[in-house]
């Protein structure tokens, strides 16, 4: 699983996440919701050791990412996607999915670009293999970024608002994808606005206020009335995000 212990991070003077605790499951689809600036996508970075916590503790499968030897052990465990795609340039679709299985994982590049064609073929992109992420859309490249996180067979997905860059119907093609890896049974942690999605695939919705996690609940009870909504700040925060 993944745990985050009494987690702190600063940067400069500004406290961005402040004692924050979390347990992900094997199998659980938890997603992160708060406005802007609230910690959502450090929390993220954290998890994956792309930020360093100032104090407490990050485990996945008890892996302390705080430590280099384990944070790579950690990091074969969890795909992250990100909202900006991140894809290399100068790669095809298909080398961008099997570079990380070829390089870090020592899979034979036949295997590897076989199962990366059956990633890319299960996304809709069995015909855009070979193509540049210049000539891809918005929404392919993010279905490309998926792929790249699934090739490393992860127990994890960390997702951080990877639909903020798209227009509606991209946005669409994306979380049509993620739905259905949430009926397999993929673990995600999923940092988004999509609120309607969030609500429709979420085991659970834990919500971040100026760096504090401050509900976590089972999704249908956090929607509740008399769940998440008892909390001024998460009912302020679902009242502009779509009508009552």
């Amino acid at each position: 699983m993944i745990k985050v212990e009494a987690a702190q991070k600063a940067f400069g003077g500004t406290t961005v996440l402040e004692g924050v605790d979390l347990t992900v499951q094997p199998g659980e689809v938890v997603s992160i919701l708060g406005a802007s600036g609230s910690g959502k996508s450090t929390l993220i970075r954290c998890i994956n050791g792309l930020e360093k916590l100032d104090a407490g503790r990050i485990t996945v499968d008890d892996f302390d990412v705080s430590k280099p030897k384990e944070l790579a052990e950690a990091r074969k465990r969890s795909g992250t996607v990100f909202q900006l795609f991140n894809l290399y340039p100068h790669m095809t679709a298909l080398q961008n999915v099997t570079l990380a299985p070829i390089e870090v994982l020592k899979r034979p590049r036949a295997e590897a670009e076989d199962e990366g064609r059956a990633l890319l073929a299960s996304v809709g992109l069995a015909d855009r293999a070979d193509a540049y992420p210049a000539q891809l859309s918005g929404g392919q490249r993010q279905r490309v970024g998926i792929c790249r996180a699934l090739a490393m067979q992860p127990r994890y997905l960390l997702l951080d608002e990877i639909t903020s860059a798209l227009d509606p119907e991209m946005t669409a093609e994306v979380l049509s994808i993620l739905a259905k890896l949430a009926k397999q049974g993929t673990t995600m942690l999923f940092v988004t606005h999509e609120i309607e999605f969030a609500r429709g695939i979420s085991d659970r919705i834990v919500f971040l206020d100026k760096g504090r996690l401050v509900v976590d609940l089972p999704a249908e009870q956090f929607f509740a009335g008399d769940g998440g909504r008892t909390n001024p700040r998460v009912a302020q925060f679902l009242s502009k995000m779509r009508p009552n």
